[in-house]
């Protein structure tokens, strides 16, 4: 199974930006679509958005459509969310996650590899 590993996280004015990445190991990359979700304090895991293996599809949650970008680069096994005019409310902890189930999964369930998360603060 995938070992993942998140970075990039940190504080950020809201408006600004930040990108996260996801560095995979153990496992072979292809064999996994990817995604990322979040979680804010008191509330449940969320999706956020999703890659298929070869980077053919993406999945996008709605509230951060046309603000956020997934990619992956299959040569060096990572998974990439840029986010832009970042809101107060995209604070939380982000989690990448793999899927050994083809497609773009906007639900958990689908996912059976996750990294340990990174924290995002966006400040209003």
């Amino acid at each position: 199974q995938v070992h993942l590993v998140e970075s990039g996280g940190g504080w950020v004015q809201a408006g600004g930006s930040l990108s996260l990445s996801c560095a995979a190991s153990g496992g072979i990359f292809t064999n996994y679509a990817m995604g990322w979700f979040r979680q804010a304090p008191g509330k449940e895991r969320e999706f956020v958005a999703s890659i298929s293996r070869r980077a053919v599809g993406t999945n996008y949650a709605d509230s951060v459509k046309g603000r956020f970008t997934i990619s992956r680069d299959n040569a060096k096994n990572t998974v990439s969310l840029q986010m832009n005019n970042l809101k107060s409310e995209d604070t939380a902890i982000y989690y990448c996650a793999g899927s050994r189930f083809s497609g773009m999964w906007a639900t958990a369930k689908e996912y059976d590899a996750w990294g340990q998360g990174t924290q995002v603060t966006v400040s209003s």
